[in-house]
């Protein structure tokens, strides 16, 4: 994923209510939203083989964005969609997971991974600040650290917010979030290390780059105190596709 925002452990009825957008290269193939054999919810990367988010009917949830630090891309690295799967299919907790990856984060590129199960939401990066315990109240994520004040990162969570002030969304409602293609003023734009002209393309919530790379599904989730996870994900690209999941985690 390349840019969430949710709210954990704040409404009166989902623990965690998610919305998220996946960018990605227009040709490097993908399954969508489905039950695996090994029982997750969650798409498919069918070149690496692990996924961006997903779901375990045993109560685990993880999702996983890049950390854009182009000039220190490692080009045989492990594959990042393997950190979401691998705690999806595991028996550690959340903290015990994360103390097991900061062993071996530097196998990877940049990344942020969100584990969670039962009470607890941590987040960590490979790029410093250790693992974290997210606490309650709205926050977003994109190819930074946890709520780094990227304009699209606030503007996803001040969407998230009205809408959660006015009503309890339902799945089609929150996945009218994140579809703003306004792009950032050139002086509140991030260095990440890519030309500006690109920074500035990217700066968008639903992003396209011409008719190679962007935003190639969006993803709602709403989990609630009672066990009930209901997922609904809109795929555009290569062509529209709407895949949805309802189910009680233990």
């Amino acid at each position: 994923m390349c840019l969430l925002s949710f709210s954990w452990n704040q409404h009166p009825e989902y623990k965690l209510i998610l919305v998220a957008n996946r960018d990605e290269y227009f040709d490097r193939p993908t399954k969508g939203l489905h039950q695996w054999d090994n029982g997750i919810y969650a798409g498919k990367d069918l070149k690496g083989g692990g996924t961006w988010l997903g779901f375990h009917p045993n109560g685990k949830f993880a999702a996983l964005t890049n950390f854009r630090d182009p000039k220190n891309d490692k080009p045989l690295s492990r594959t990042r969609g393997e950190l979401v799967t691998g705690f999806l299919n595991g028996d550690l907790s959340p903290k015990a997971y994360l103390s097991q990856l900061e062993k071996i984060k530097q196998d990877y590129n940049g990344f942020n991974l969100l584990v969670a199960e039962k009470e607890e939401l941590m987040v960590l990066s490979n790029y410093g600040g250790g693992i974290q315990e997210v606490s309650s109240g709205i926050h977003g994520l994109s190819n930074a650290f946890l709520n780094t004040p990227w304009p699209k990162v606030e503007s996803a969570k001040a969407d998230l917010k009205n809408l959660l002030e006015q009503k309890t969304p339902n799945l089609e409602e929150l996945l009218q979030l994140l579809q703003s293609k306004e792009k950032a003023p050139i002086e509140l734009l991030p260095n990440t290390g890519i030309p500006i002209e690109m920074e500035q393309t990217i700066s968008s919530q639903f992003i396209r780059v011409e008719d190679y790379y962007g935003t190639v599904n969006t993803t709602a989730l709403c989990w609630g105190y009672d066990g009930t996870v209901s997922i609904k994900e809109v795929r555009t690209i290569p062509e529209r596709e709407v895949n949805e999941s309802t189910f009680i985690a233990k």
